[in-house]
């Protein structure tokens, strides 16, 4: 039987101690939150009501309509029970529209909560910025309903000319701007006769050229820094390496106590029209030496001794492998990124099959239009590609003969 509560998560605390107020949905032992904009301090919030602040009795009174609005929509919905605890949450998500949300920086906040909670902080900040750009724009908030091809154009200008955007940036704005649109069609919060991207082409960036060489790479390898924060930048720039491309939130999710076959859903691919993506295979040993010298025997989890937020410890990275590409003399630019397009990038050069490597990398092909299905590739398939990717990067020259003879062969194609 499904159930609605009002709570808050003690685990989850902001910077400044508050909480925000959940709605919880409990279905099948499983709990999923909707989160309100109503944030207390944990002695403010006692069985389900706010209590101990002035505006106690108009913030309960609103989380009360609230909550009898979701129940409304959940008394409707028939067959509760084929659905899991996550897509009844999304089901009350979508079903509750009003006129006052039907803005672009309601959807957007909406959204950024959404990605907040399942710990998707960089793209969170992303949006962010796109929604404070846009509304700069507008010059304050907009219906989503006024927002028209003419408007989208004279956006992209706007970016151009007075934000000093190259065609790269202004085509990531122009996307995301898109995508918080889109969320407000598919929540029938709006509804287009013409849609405003009907006429606007989003341009295609340059693709991030941050694979590395491998002789560069294996120089960060067998790199021996003094200072720990560039020992930690060059393990986990190697464990993403080792680990077919890894995310860095991904990896500090992770609990490897006892784990020898790694086992994931990619964060970025959670709750996304391709469906989940899991994806499997065993860590090799280069990746094994580096988790034991860091995991935490408690948690399983990496720990690195420092208390940051994810945000704040992804930029504390980026700086430290730059820092440590300075002290080795490296010239290319070195980030985290690089690791993985770096695994990418070796492993079609030494041909492994586009199949596998989407696999390892946990994402689709898009380029090519085509949603591989993982579960057709096996995990002994990645095993043995992570493998020879390492293999790759530890004799550079016992594969040189082969690329040759590839790229031959695929230049007499075209």
């Amino acid at each position: 039987m499904a159930t609605l509560s009002l709570t808050i998560v003690k685990a989850k605390v902001l910077k400044d101690g508050t909480h925000k107020i959940r709605i919880a949905v409990r279905h099948k032992h499983e709990t999923c939150y909707i989160i309100t904009r109503f944030i207390v301090k944990e002695n403010q919030f006692r069985n389900g009501q706010v209590v101990r602040t002035p505006d106690a009795a108009t913030v309960n009174a609103r989380l009360r309509d609230m909550l009898d609005t979701y129940q409304e929509r959940l008394d409707k919905i028939n067959n509760k029970e084929i659905y899991t605890c996550r897509q009844l949450k999304s089901i009350l998500q979508n079903a509750i529209s009003s006129h006052e949300d039907a803005t672009f920086q309601a959807v957007c906040r909406k959204y950024i909560a959404e990605l907040e909670e399942e710990g998707r902080d960089n793209y969170a900040v992303l949006l962010e910025r796109n929604c404070r750009y846009f509304t700069e724009y507008t010059r304050g908030d907009i219906l989503l309903s006024d927002i028209t091809p003419v408007l989208i154009e004279g956006y992209a200008r706007h970016l151009r000319v007075k934000r000093g955007l190259s065609d790269t940036s202004v085509g990531m704005m122009m996307s995301r701007t898109r995508t918080i649109i889109n969320r407000g069609v598919k929540r029938m919060l709006v509804k287009y006769d013409v849609h405003p991207f009907l006429n606007y082409s989003i341009p295609a960036g340059n693709v991030r050229d941050v694979d590395l060489p491998v002789g560069v790479l294996n120089k960060i390898r067998q790199s021996d820094p003094m200072e720990k924060r560039l020992r930690i930048a060059r393990d986990l720039f190697c464990l993403s390496f080792y680990l077919g491309g890894i995310n860095l939130v991904d990896l500090m999710k992770i609990r490897f106590k006892g784990v020898t076959v790694l086992e994931y859903v990619r964060t970025k691919s959670r709750n996304t029209t391709h469906g989940t993506r899991t994806v499997s295979f065993s860590i090799p040993p280069q990746a094994r030496d580096i988790i034991d010298r860091w995991m935490n025997r408690n948690t399983g989890r990496l720990d690195f001794g420092y208390k940051l937020s994810y945000p704040n410890f992804s930029r504390y990275v980026t700086r430290s492998l730059d820092s440590l590409a300075r002290q080795l003399g490296i010239r290319e630019k070195v980030v985290y990124y690089s690791a993985r397009k770096s695994f990418a990038q070796y492993a079609s050069e030494i041909g492994i099959p586009d199949g596998v490597i989407d696999y390892c990398l946990g994402h689709s092909d898009k380029s090519r239009g085509v949603l591989r299905f993982y579960t057709l590739v096996r995990q002994r398939q990645a095993d043995a590609a992570i493998a020879r990717v390492i293999d790759y990067a530890d004799h550079p020259d016992k594969y040189q003969d082969y690329i040759d003879m590839r790229t031959d062969a695929l230049m007499m194609r075209l």
